[in-house]
This record gives C-alpha cells, sequence and structure tokens, in this order.
C-alpha cells in the first residue's frame, strides 16, 4: 500500500515524531530571560527574523538542495550545512535533530541517509521517498516556526490561542519563502540575524535552562 505523500511528511514533521524538535529553542529562551521577547507581538517579530534572516530561509534552501543533489554532491552541502551554524548548540541542534531523523527513517523505511543536518537529511529523505518538493518546503518550514511557536507558548509565557495567532498570522510568509528557496540555490543563502546568532551563543552560560539551544 502506498502511502499518501502528505501523511508520510506530515508524520516525519510531528511532535512525537523521535528527532527532539521539542527541546531546542533556537535561541528564543535567552531572548525572553534578557527581555527582549516578553509578549505575542515581540515573539511574532522574533519568529518573523528567524525566518526571512536567519536558519528559516536558509535551511529551506539547503532542503531544496539536498531533494535535488545528486549522491555524490551532499557531501559538500553537509559541509556548508554545518558552517551555516552560528553557535555551537546551533550545530548541535542541527546534527542532533538530523542524525535522530536519518536513524529513524533508515529503520521506518530503508533510506539510505547520511548523519547530517537536518534540513539535508529531510530534504534527502523527502527526495528518496517520492514526496514533492514544493510541500516539503512549505510543510518543513511551518514545522519550523510552529516549533519556535511552542517554545514561546512555554517561556514568555503565551496563552495557546495566542500562539496559534502567531502561526496563522505566519502562514502567508511561509508560503513565499518555499518558493524562494524552491530552486535550491546555495549561492543565495545568507543570513542577517545578529540578534538571534547572539542569543544563541549566550544561551550556554543561562544560569537556569529549559531546551539545549
Amino acid at each position: 500500500m502506498t502511502t499518501d505523500p502528505a501523511l508520510l511528511l506530515h508524520q516525519w514533521l510531528s511532535p512525537s515524531f523521535p528527532v527532539g524538535a521539542f527541546s531546542y529553542s533556537h535561541g528564543l529562551e535567552t531572548a525572553v530571560a534578557e527581555g527582549q521577547v516578553r509578549d505575542a507581538v515581540t515573539a511574532q517579530e522574533w519568529i518573523v527574523t528567524a525566518l526571512d534572516h536567519g536558519a528559516g530561509l536558509s535551511d529551506a534552501i539547503l532542503l531544496a538542495a539536498a531533494w535535488r543533489a545528486e549522491t555524490a554532491e551532499l557531501p559538500e552541502l553537509v559541509a556548508l550545512a554545518r558552517a551555516l551554524a552560528p553557535s555551537a548548540e546551533r550545530l548541535a541542534e542541527a546534527d542532533r535533530m538530523g542524525a535522530a531523523l536519518a536513524t529513524a527513517l533508515r529503520s521506518l523505511h530503508g533510506h539510505d541517509l547520511p548523519d547530517a543536518p537536518y534540513p539535508v537529511v529531510l530534504g534527502r529523505a523527502a527526495r528518496l521517498s517520492d514526496i514533492p518538493l514544493p510541500l516539503t518546503l512549505r510543510l518543513s518550514i511551518q514545522a519550523f516556526a510552529a516549533n519556535l511557536v511552542s517554545a514561546a507558548i512555554r517561556l514568555v509565557p503565551l496563552g495557546q490561542t495566542e500562539g496559534q495567532g502567531i502561526t496563522l498570522a505566519l502562514a502567508p510568509r511561509i508560503e513565499e519563502l518555499a518558493e524562494e528557496a524552491l530552486p535550491g540555490e546555495t549561492d543565495r543563502i545568507g543570513t542577517a540575524a545578529f540578534a538571534l546568532d547572539i542569543a544563541s551563543m549566550r544561551h550556554e552560560t543561562l544560569t537556569t535552562r529549559l531546551f539545549q539551544s
């Protein structure tokens, strides 16, 4: 029996899938602790910055490149993905989530997947499962944003409805970013999210931490 691609991708991106996404805040925990993020408005601004100028778009481009790549091209993408991590914790986040995804999908589907940063593994796995790239991009960017919203709900804290309002408000931008990333042109990767990057560096020195990044 053939599994519907959308259902398969929803399973992989579900919070219950064993990649540990829920344990990473992407530096948001630092921003809350230092008062930069304190309500729904500032949380949404932080997440929009992550999408537009941080890992949101750059990871989407990496995913598209991995989906389109031949096997021999993957090591170069892996090296680029690791080089783009702005801090030790963010590198660990990408590597650990990617290795966990690869382990699970090798077991479930028998895919030949490297232990690599998360967007590279997800893009390659989607290609091997014949999941269309546009669908993969839209749902993966939404999952990235939703994970940050979930972290904000716990950290700020925000109400569940407030959090869902942020996710809904981001929907049009998620569609635009998926279109921008679709060609998978790694030369177009460029980030300018300095506050987010510094927050991820400062996270490891927080006295109290709920998240790994």
